[in-house]
């Protein structure tokens, strides 16, 4: 199953406030490539939940349990007839054992993989994780 990185400002919606919800909607997000990499999500994938602002850091696992769908509150197709604002559900799983901050995959280059934007593209607020580095997040992590 694809894993994949959403992130969150944790004064808006924490890792805590998904946990206390069980689930939620996977809202918010405004940039394009982010709207491509949810329209790829499916049930059962998994997500780090990554808090940005001032923690930088993986928060906890949580796992997609809907198909993408029409964001409620702004409905819309795009000029390819996409959705234009793709939605998905998820549901809290586990919260990080170990922080693994963006300070530290800066600094490892283990995590130097191909695929692996969370550096190079900073304000991507969804996007993939290659099989090698979810299994640097999971060992590191414990999540």
């Amino acid at each position: 199953m694809p894993t994949w990185l959403c992130k969150t400002e944790p004064n808006d919606y924490s890792y805590a406030d998904l946990e206390r919800d069980a689930s939620t909607v996977w809202d918010g997000v405004n940039n394009p490539t982010a709207h491509i990499h949810i329209r790829a999500m499916k049930p059962g994938d998994t997500a780090y939940i990554y808090h940005t602002g001032n923690e930088k850091r993986i928060a906890g696992i949580a796992k997609v349990i809907s198909k993408p769908y029409e964001d409620p509150k702004h409905p819309g197709l795009n000029k390819k007839g996409d959705i234009a604002r793709p939605v998905v559900d998820l549901q809290a799983v586990k919260p990080a054992k170990h922080d693994l901050t963006l300070a530290d995959v800066k600094a490892d280059k283990r995590f130097n993989i191909d695929g692996f934007e969370l550096v190079r593209l900073a304000r991507l607020s969804v996007m993939p994780v290659p099989p090698e580095a979810r299994k640097l997040i999971k060992s590191i992590t414990s999540i």
